[in-house]
């Protein structure tokens, strides 16, 4: 039966510990059932470590931890004094319950007292404790007493000198003693640190490290990365604030004694759900003993699949405006996800601004050719219907290519990119050239013609089926380069698996590219002349259009010289054509004269391109580049990159550029990419971007083959094909919202460097 001061102390814990509770706000939060005694939550036990020292240790149970606030140790006997106590560092953060910042223990708490006793004094010690401990984000206890009672050696002590707290922790985690030291074999590297890893989401992972007692790990070793993964890498790491340790071994350093969790951040392209493994380095020791040496560890995790990729926040914890910039084929992929509708016109728009790209602006002198090869028949409703066949095969193709890329990853216009397919398609423009210039017509067989001339409709039926070849072969041959709205709808289409809606978006797109054409087709039926020498003259000048689109599809893979010859011999052609080699007869009227004026020209011009071909040139644009000691002047203009061909090429550069402080731009480039080339020769020149440049390593991948090991490259990256260019910084890490597709002029690629690498 309870003696009456034992009720009244027990009513008194149980008024205070409600007082905690409402104090904490919490007292609803949890079952009071599975609320446990403060003396089972931090259970404390005491032993002697030496005549002279008293160890104490907290168990501390989980989600639970101790404040060092209202810490304190008396003794409850009158001949045995304490000096003050000596602890282990705890974690200090800030604390939600009390609104502060505190220093905080979990799992354990150990400390070590000294002791002074009387030589009369009693064998046995009553510790009287008092501390504060609180459930992780549910409750407080109130400051709470404890005894204990420690049996104490016969032998009087002649000095006091307490252990330090590393010396002591050893000894209560396991160093056994009697009045002596006696090490214990320090754990393993595995078991001393116990690493972790789980994907909070699609771009978010959790590390956990875990030192057990009487170790700890050092927070300037900590280093991340990932193994290879198609388009992932890490933005950011965010370690927690440690404890300032005077280490043997460095010095002044910051360490955790206790399990730590690190957020990573990923910055991923939507796609599946992907394995990858996460290294971890890391460095610890064993606290008032050794130190391990650098071990690394990995753990692999499967990502669970990624929608299109968001902003990403925190590149820079403490700077929350220092945040990078999405990407425009993620922002566009973005749009099209959340506004379906209002994103079909805006794709649509971007078409009608790709119309006029190097890419695309060859499908005018192709459909224009079409159409005057109808000679004297066409009419303004022919050349329409004509103009939309043409742009309704291309749209189609556009649509079933991209969606077979989206959902594959199979680029197929850069497979079309074969030179046995580029030398056919160009032969295709010889042989409608040759048509313009009356050499022969291209008709069906004369008995042909005659089996079907009871189907009126037939030959223009058959016409139709060869605009609509053409329109699919112009948008797999012509047109392969990759654009932000073309990326945006491939990056839909592979990561959520909606092929409807990024097919849709492909065709929006295509048939703002093909309303110019439309326009400009049905234009051509409508002010072509209807018969006489004009029209001869008029198909004559688009079959020398046809004759330049033939080049202009072999300068994808013949050299640069034998270009410049070709273009030089069809230039000087068309101005001996022009009369540019005949006298004018007298009287001549202005119109004869301005003929042979532009014979004339062309002839030189022509004769510039051969010239310069024969000296060793290479750009039809520059023929005379060779000459007058400019040569060098323009091969030193040029960026100067490093060619590489595999994954392994690129990890090796990066990892180098890293060791010497540089960044990294890599660079896809094909012969057959129009957009590439562009960029060579226009911003790759420009000497603000080679400034901008100097402290960056350049690589370069020319996948102009296109072969497996190209393909494997292209594809590690999560890319369509070239043009397209990454970047990192200096630790190796992808700056992922910075890459850039298509073209871009000097003038905004010089800024976009400079925010991509000047502030990394």
């Amino acid at each position: 039966m309870f003696k009456p001061v034992q009720v009244i102390t027990k009513s008194f814990q149980l008024l205070t510990l409600v007082a905690g509770l409402l104090v904490s706000g919490s007292v609803f939060a949890i079952d009071p059932d599975e609320l446990l005694d403060f003396d089972e939550a931090f259970s404390p036990t005491a032993s002697v470590l030496d005549e002279n020292t008293i160890g104490i240790t907290f168990t501390i149970q989980p989600k639970h931890y101790m404040y060092r606030r209202f810490l304190a140790v008396k003794s409850g006997t009158a001949e045995v004094e304490l000096a003050q106590p000596e602890l282990i560092p705890g974690i200090t953060k800030f604390d939600d319950l009390l609104d502060e910042e505190v220093e905080t223990w979990h799992d354990k708490m150990v400390m070590t007292v000294a002791i002074t006793k009387r030589p009369d004094a009693a064998t046995e010690l009553v510790l009287k404790l008092r501390s504060q401990g609180c459930l992780e984000s549910e409750l407080c206890y109130p400051p709470t007493s404890q005894k204990l009672l420690v049996q104490l050696p016969a032998k009087q002590a002649s000095a006091v000198k307490p252990l330090n707290a590393a010396s002591a922790l050893g000894g209560l985690l396991g160093q056994s003693n009697g009045f002596g030291t006696i090490k214990a074999a320090a754990l393993p590297p595995e078991q001393a640190f116990v690493y972790e890893a789980i994907a909070l989401d699609s771009r978010q992972l959790l590390l956990r490290f875990t030192p057990q007692p009487g170790y700890y790990l050092y927070k300037d070793k900590f280093q991340f990365r990932l193994e290879p993964a198609a388009g992932i890498s890490i933005i950011s790491s965010q370690l927690p604030a440690g404890i300032i340790k005077d280490d043997p071994e460095f010095g002044k350093v910051e360490v955790y004694y206790s399990q730590i969790e690190v957020p990573i951040q990923l910055s991923r392209s939507a796609g599946a759900a992907v394995q990858i493994t996460i290294t971890a380095d890391f460095q610890g020791c064993r606290d008032g003993d050794i130190c391990y040496p650098p071990m690394q560890r990995q753990v692999s995790i499967e990502l669970p699949v990624a929608d299109v990729v968001t902003r990403v926040e925190a590149a820079a914890p403490n700077n929350t405006n220092d945040v990078p910039p999405v990407a425009e084929q993620d922002r566009l992929a973005q749009l099209l996800l959340s506004h379906p509708w209002k994103a079909m016109l805006a794709f649509f728009g971007l078409g009608l601004l790709l119309a006029f790209t190097p890419c695309v602006f060859p499908m005018i002198p192709i459909l224009s050719g079409i159409i005057a090869g109808d000679g004297d028949k066409i009419t303004t409703r022919r050349a329409f219907i004509l103009s939309l066949v043409y742009v309704l095969a291309m749209a189609l193709t556009y649509t079933v290519v991209g969606i077979i890329a989206g959902l594959f990853g199979k680029n197929i216009q850069a497979v079309f990119q074969n030179p046995w397919i580029i030398s056919s398609f160009a032969g295709i423009f010889v042989l409608l050239s040759l048509s313009m210039f009356g050499f022969y017509e291209l008709q069906l067989p004369a008995s042909l013609q005659t089996k079907l001339s009871e189907i009126s409709n037939r030959q223009q039926g058959g016409k139709l089926y060869g605009v609509a070849i053409m329109g699919l072969l112009s948008a797999l041959i012509v047109g392969p380069c990759v654009a932000p709205p073309l990326a945006a709808a491939l990056i839909v289409i592979g990561g959520s698996g909606d092929a409807v809606l990024g097919g849709g978006a492909l065709f929006a797109m295509s048939m703002g590219m093909g309303v110019p054409l439309i326009i400009i087709g049905t234009s051509a039926g409508k002010l072509l002349p209807r018969a006489g020498a004009w029209m001869d003259a008029v198909k004559a000048v688009f079959g020398i259009g046809l004759l330049g689109m033939a080049i202009w599809f072999l300068e994808r893979i013949l050299p640069g010289g034998v270009i410049m010859a070709l273009w030089g011999i069809l230039i000087l052609t068309s101005g001996i054509y022009l009369g540019a080699l005949e006298p004018l007869p007298q009287p001549s009227g202005g119109w004869r004269k301005l003929w042979k004026s532009l014979g004339v020209i062309l002839l030189l011009l022509g004769s510039l391109e051969i010239i310069g071909a024969v000296a060793g040139g290479d750009d039809w644009a520059r023929p005379l580049a060779r000459f007058g000691g400019s040569g060098g002047q323009v091969e030193a203009s040029h960026l100067q990159f490093r060619q590489i061909k595999s994954i392994a090429d690129v990890e090796a550069a990066v990892k180098q550029a890293g060791a010497q402080g540089k960044t990294v731009m890599f660079d896809f480039y094909a012969d057959w990419c129009v957009e590439c080339k562009r960029m060579e020769k226009t911003t790759f020149m420009d000497a603000g971007v080679h400034t901008a440049l100097a402290n960056t390593l350049l690589i370069q991948a020319d996948v102009t083959a296109y072969d497996a090991t190209d393909e494997a490259l292209i594809k590690h990256f999560g890319l369509i094909g070239p043009p397209a260019i990454l970047f990192y910084d200096r630790r190796g890490m992808e700056l992922k919202n910075y890459r850039m597709v298509g073209y871009m002029p000097a003038d905004e690629f010089l800024q976009h460097i400079n925010t991509a690498l000047g502030a990394k």
